[in-house]
């Protein structure tokens, strides 16, 4: 497992499956939460560990709300995007979809035209001065209802920044039924974004479904339950419908009472292509090079099979072909030059 570790460490990697605000490290939580007194974030980084303990998946999204509320100003936003792709570059990330909720900071009173200047801002000088895409998924908070998915739509489909690629559904599944948002989903689809909306991670298979059905999904966030549907699993491999998987994060959430009972080895074991992912890698404990390392112990893979997955992730991104080649060439070439 050490020379695996390495050997993930030095992997190029693409992320498809990453939010923006929860990727914010315990230094920039603390840098913000200390520019912003008074609220219930530490500003202490010792401390946001505990702070980021959760008790269920409710408590997560109440903790995270928490960390949005520090949001307050565009400079924010560029500071956090920016030191979010800082973080990327260190672990050798090249490109990432990440998720922007801009719903989140336009009702609190930063202005669209600013937020969106702000990441593309901070998308623009972290390629050119840290070597990683960013490109973008808008989502819809569900929990905030159809105001936040016209919002949304309305955000992405006129504003339509430079590196928007993809149209998402966030935020907690049980009593947010996915098919309300599908004129939302059919504007952004005719706008020519790529619809990847959350499903199937604390609810069952009939989430997925709907998902597949209402929202034209290309993609599933996290769509572990797919495992409890044998119907399913034989729907995602022959329709080649990837999953975005993010082990750790489960099982934080308590989507998983444990990796050892996490669903990902069924999911594979069934032709279903699956890419790993973060999701909110600081307040689970995590990052990406630890994602991987789960689930190689997890599905038992040795240094080819870790290369595997980072291709996976490559061919179920947005990227156009000629990036997606280069990506391709780069975990190629790290493999053979490790097999050596």
């Amino acid at each position: 497992m050490p020379d695996l570790t390495a050997f993930v460490a030095g992997l190029p990697k693409a992320e498809l499956h990453v939010h923006h605000v929860g990727s914010a490290s315990p230094r920039i939580v603390a840098e913000l939460a200390a520019r912003h007194p008074g609220g219930a974030v530490p500003a202490d980084v010792d401390a946001l560990a505990d702070y980021f303990t959760f008790q269920d998946f409710a408590h997560f999204v109440e903790v995270y709300l928490s960390v949005v509320d520090l949001i307050r100003d565009a400079e924010d936003v560029r500071l956090l995007t920016f030191e979010v792709a800082r973080d990327m570059a260190e672990q050798n990330i090249r490109y990432a979809e990440l998720t922007v909720t801009p719903f989140s900071s336009t009702r609190r009173g930063i202005p669209d035209v600013a937020f969106v200047e702000a990441i593309e801002d901070a998308r623009k000088a972290a390629e050119a001065e840290l070597g990683v895409v960013l490109r973008w998924c808008f989502d819809i908070p569900g929990e905030a209802g159809l105001e936040a998915a016209e919002e949304t739509a309305r955000i992405a489909c006129e504003l339509r920044p430079e590196g928007l690629v993809s149209f998402g559904l966030g935020g907690p599944e049980i009593g947010v039924p996915r098919p309300q948002f599908k004129p939302y989903f059919d504007r952004a689809i005719a706008e020519g974004l790529r619809s990847v909306p959350h499903a199937g991670e604390t609810t069952g298979p009939g989430t997925v479904w709907d998902a597949l059905v209402s929202l034209r999904a290309e993609r599933i966030g996290h769509g572990i339950s797919s495992a409890r549907d044998p119907k399913l699993l034989a729907h995602l491999a022959e329709h080649g419908i990837p999953l975005e998987v993010c082990p750790t994060s489960n099982l934080a959430t308590r989507a998983v009472a444990s990796l050892e009972e996490h669903p990902l080895r069924e999911l594979v074991d069934a032709g279903v292509t699956v890419t790993i992912n973060s999701d909110d890698p600081p307040m689970f404990g995590t990052d990406l090079n630890t994602e991987y390392a789960v689930a190689a112990r997890l599905l038992g893979l040795d240094a080819a099979g870790v290369a595997d997955l980072a291709l996976n992730a490559v061919s179920a991104s947005f990227l156009p072909d000629a990036g997606k080649a280069a990506l391709r060439a780069e975990i190629r070439g790290h493999l053979a030059g490790w097999q050596g």
